[in-house]
């Protein structure tokens, strides 16, 4: 076992996990953080997209002692219902929500790119977005989406 300690959605954890636990199974297994998705469990569809030191990265491919004194957010750290988060009310919105699977990892990457660009461009949201894959919506919505949230500013 390797200790670890992380810092998930702003609170502090100490962890003991196996040489070859992955992120995602320590966060889902261990933290009860179930908002993150696995789909592919290969790094292609972006379902277990989390924000770790201000990059969004799969969480399938990390190994949890890799995350060791980082910084976390999942989906449960970004609003909720009460207060949604600027991006999770414009999915809502412009119905960029079907089936729900990829919505977070959707959600927190452009949640990362629009705490890092106010107003991005098409390009820019094409490119940040590129790494999470819908079956459902197809990608106009969540382009949308993204843009309104932009407008309306960031949390």
């Amino acid at each position: 076992m390797i200790e670890i300690k992380l810092v998930v959605n702003q609170k502090p954890y100490t962890l003991d996990v196996e040489p070859s636990e992955r992120l995602i199974d320590a966060l889902r297994n261990r933290l009860g953080l179930h908002g993150t998705k696995e789909g592919c469990g290969e790094g292609e569809c972006g379902a277990c997209t989390v924000i770790m030191d201000g990059k969004t990265v799969n969480s399938c491919l990390v190994l949890a002692a890799q995350a060791n004194e980082s910084v976390i957010t999942t989906i449960e750290g970004v609003g909720n219902r009460r207060s949604p988060h600027p991006v999770q009310k414009a999915f809502v919105e412009v119905g960029a929500v079907q089936c729900g699977f990829c919505t977070p990892g959707m959600v927190l990457s452009a949640k990362n790119l629009l705490d890092k660009k106010s107003k991005p461009s098409d390009a820019e949201i094409g490119i940040a977005m590129s790494g999470n894959l819908c079956r459902c919506t197809g990608y106009d919505k969540i382009l949308r989406a993204v843009k309104i949230a932009a407008e309306e500013g960031k949390e």
